[in-house]
């Protein structure tokens, strides 16, 4: 049986390739090397390690042409398992951790010790990472891999202020500032009423896409200082 050490060290081999977001890898093409996506490069990574097709819009396509997107690992955690902690799965290497748009979502790969292998975004393409200071929804373990968790706890705090589309919606003044750093960079979200709706939500995208950052339409430490601010 496959291991989750196998993906880990399968994704190893792969630091500083490219980032594409929507990027399509054939999973049946072990010399693939990029560009990627973070969900292609996860699928991409078990499908290599096991010859299990997860994550996909159909799990029984061609592993060639196969499309993997963090919302189908969503409904296949949900549907085929298996969810666990983001706790256990900071202490699992090979694990999957995931977080769910409502629009983009990201998706890693656990080293066992509260770090991450990534494909991440433009600039950075595919890296080294940590799971601290971010947020993640779920753990996910393919069935038919073996996982072996490390002994010890891992603490994955997340971050202390996001901004971010929610239902209901986020308001304030640190929204309406997020706004209008948007409209002075030139990404106009359609006004600075202080709510952080769709269209700012699109307008966070296109800058994050712009800026060769991690596009999932949220605004943490890394997206603030791109837009010249400081979360408070």
């Amino acid at each position: 049986m496959s291991t989750g050490k196998e993906i880990f060290a399968l994704a190893i081999w792969h630091l500083g390739e490219d980032y594409v977001l929507g990027a399509l890898a054939p999973k049946n093409k072990a010399n693939w090397r990029g560009p990627w996506d973070c969900a292609e490069f996860v699928t991409w990574c078990v499908f290599q390690a096991s010859g299990i097709l997860y994550g996909c819009q159909d799990d029984r396509a061609d592993p060639a042409v196969a499309d993997a997107y963090t919302g189908y690992w969503a409904r296949d955690a949900a549907r085929l398992g298996k969810k666990i902690s983001v706790a256990e799965a900071a202490r699992t290497p090979g694990a999957a951790l995931l977080r769910v748009g409502p629009k983009m979502g990201h998706i890693v790969i656990s080293d066992g010790r509260g770090g991450t292998v990534e494909a991440h975004s433009a600039n950075d393409g595919v890296i080294i990472s940590t799971l601290l200071g971010r947020r993640w929804d779920m753990g996910i373990l393919v069935p038919g891999i073996q996982y072996r968790p490390l002994t010890g706890a891992v603490k994955v705090p997340p971050p202390a202020i996001l901004y971010r589309l929610t239902s209901p919606p986020q308001k304030g003044d640190q929204v309406r500032r997020v706004q209008e750093k948007l409209k002075e960079q030139g990404f106009d979200p359609q006004g600075a009423d202080g709510i952080y709706g769709p269209k700012t939500f699109a307008a966070v995208l296109a800058f994050q896409r712009a800026r060769g950052l991690l596009p999932d339409g949220e605004v943490g430490p890394q997206t603030a200082k791109a837009l010249g601010m400081t979360l408070s």
